[in-house]
């Protein structure tokens, strides 16, 4: 677990309040980097691993057949909530037989959520290098404080723009799950 000092740390590097980057922990991991066993905590996307085979050449089409659980073209929660419920590092692996590099960038890790596919907003030149940095809590916290001042979102949580850092961070569909109130409260709570 992340220690007061470590987030007090983050705030300063960040020039923003600890409890903001509480709230953004609380809100994307139920405040832990790692699941009971160990692991970090991860969930594999399967709509962002279809866009990285593309990315790459491969026709992620004529690999669906029985990886429709790894290999879908849009994000639909009403069709993957199922495989949500996953054990996720079962398709994370079954992801990286059909390719490595495409999987590791089609997950979020860790205490703050991070896709594989910004390693080098985090400070790593591959994304190997930024999953093995995923094992230790402080490191994914000095993951999220780069990420941000690489993306420009640690304006947004500086000001408690929690509709703008919800965007930048969760994407334009934001609302659907109500990341910014989410955030709102999980803030006002570390604040009080």
């Amino acid at each position: 677990m992340l220690t007061e000092q470590q987030f007090a740390e983050a705030a300063t590097t960040l020039n923003c309040e600890p409890a903001a980057i509480k709230a953004v922990n609380q809100v994307e991991s139920s405040g832990s980097g790692f699941r009971t066993d160990g692991k970090p905590k991860i969930l594999f996307e399967g709509h962002i691993f279809w866009k990285q085979l593309l990315k790459i050449g491969k026709n992620p089409q004529a690999l669906q057949a029985g990886n429709e659980d790894i290999l879908y073209p849009v994000w639909d929660l009403s069709q993957i909530r199922p495989f949500y419920k996953m054990d996720q590092f079962i398709r994370l692996n079954k992801a990286i037989a059909i390719d490595e590099e495409a999987a590791l960038k089609s997950a979020s890790w860790g205490a703050f959520q991070i896709m594989g596919f910004n390693a080098d907003r985090c400070g790593f030149n591959n994304v190997k290098d930024f999953v093995a940095s995923q094992n230790d809590e402080f490191s994914q916290l000095k993951c999220f404080c780069n990420y941000l001042q690489n993306s420009h979102l640690d304006v947004n949580l500086r000001n408690l723009d929690w509709k703008g850092f919800a965007r930048g961070y969760n994407g334009a569909d934001y609302t659907k799950n109500q990341y910014d109130i989410k955030l709102q409260k999980a803030y006002d709570q570390f604040k009080a």
